[in-house]
């Protein structure tokens, strides 16, 4: 076999001497336009479907909303390769993963086919289920902190949620699910039982008269001459003092307004997660890979999505990438452990991987001997360190 080539080549010299010039210049092309990426490609489609029913406890949340949800899923939806399922208080997690190469789109519409059906086994007041489609690729591979002298952990939560999340969401590949610390604003009503007890009502009366009181009504417009005005009605309150003025009841011909019984007040709902960088308080947020879009061209993507957005944020918040995978990828090492609650970073550059983690809140406050070979000074906002050998 490899004499007859040789005799062709022999024969043929200019034939060879083309394909040679061929190869010379198509491979070249060929490793400059082949994906690099970090994490492969994992075409095992998932789907998680979410179930909340607050004050459930967890057996109630198994036998109750993800057990029957499951026997409906296994009758009605094609190319199932496994069912996982998780239950907190409150909070039922249903994974479904599939056959490879099965249709996600069908899936996906006989998964929320089947959770409308499953709504009505559920326990009565149960909302839908949030459905998400991702695959088993789906790691995170860059958070973001966001802290800032001067500012609460409400507005760092606001400002990640509404002012930060939803430009970085449109970088392609990119997923970014809820941010970990801070306070999520909530108009909440403290009642005083003792103020109830004394004008006879109970806080099923301050609910209805709630509910009674906070209505949306359109009425439409009034034309007046030659112009004409959108009407409102002020059947809802627009400021949280308006909600105090709600009448309750009519006791004894006197209104008892909502003041009157309860504390209206703007807080927040109960913390569950709290977020420490440099030792203040912060916001983190993930961002997952998701599809099949390369790892490193997601996080320059975020990156650059950074540096647009920060002349229209506050000048004291402070939006610092970490955890993130160098441009080049030789450095990068994959975070696949879930985001530390509390983090500390600082401007250690001869970190060793031992250090890493413990920047990540993984391992204890020890200083490792081990060193890492791999250069920092591509980690923004962070210069390098230079050896007291090296001249300036």
């Amino acid at each position: 076999m490899l004499l007859g080539a040789v005799r062709v080549a022999l024969r043929r010299p200019y034939t060879f001497v083309v394909l040679a010039l061929l190869l010379l210049i198509i491979g070249p092309l060929v490793a400059l336009r082949t994906p690099t990426d970090i994490f492969p490609e994992i075409r095992i489609p998932v789907i998680a479907v979410a179930w909340q029913y607050t004050g459930l406890s967890p057996d109630q949340m198994s036998g109750r909303v993800s057990a029957p949800f499951q026997r409906i899923l296994t009758t009605s939806v094609n190319d199932i390769e496994h069912i996982e399922a998780s239950t907190y208080p409150g909070v039922g997690v249903v994974k479904i993963f599939f056959q490879p190469g099965v249709n996600i789109a069908t899936a996906n519409a006989q998964v929320t086919a089947a959770s409308q059906v499953a709504l009505r086994l559920m326990p009565a007041g149960i909302q839908p289920p949030v459905i998400l489609n991702y695959n088993a690729a789906t790691v995170p591979i860059l958070q973001v902190a966001l802290s800032g002298e001067g500012l609460s952990e409400q507005q760092l939560f606001d400002l990640g949620m509404n002012t930060v999340r939803t430009p970085l969401v449109t970088v392609p590949g990119a997923a970014i699910p809820l941010p970990y610390g801070g306070k999520q604003r909530q108009v909440q009503i403290d009642i005083d039982p003792a103020a109830l007890q004394a004008r006879g009502l109970s806080a099923q009366d301050v609910a209805a008269a709630l509910a009674a009181q906070n209505v949306l009504t359109p009425i439409g417009t009034q034309k007046i001459g030659s112009l004409e005005y959108t009407l409102q009605l002020n059947s809802a309150p627009s400021a949280i003092a308006d909600i105090g003025r709600i009448p309750v009841k009519n006791v004894n011909s006197t209104a008892v307004l909502l003041s009157d019984v309860a504390q209206v007040r703007d807080g927040n709902a109960p913390q569950t997660n709290i977020v420490h960088v440099d030792g203040g308080l912060s916001v983190l947020m993930s961002v997952l890979k998701n599809g099949a879009t390369s790892t490193l061209a997601i996080v320059d993507g975020v990156r650059q999505k950074l540096d647009e957005m920060r002349g229209a944020l506050p000048d004291a918040l402070k939006v610092l990438p970490i955890n993130t995978l160098g441009s080049s990828g030789t450095c990068a090492r994959p975070r696949l452990h879930r985001p530390a609650v509390e983090l500390r970073a600082h401007d250690d550059h001869d970190a060793g991987p031992d250090e890493d983690r413990q920047r990540d809140g993984v391992l204890p406050a020890e200083r490792s001997p081990r060193r890492s070979r791999c250069p920092r000074a591509g980690r923004p906002g962070l210069a390098p360190r230079r050896r007291p050998d090296e001249p300036a």
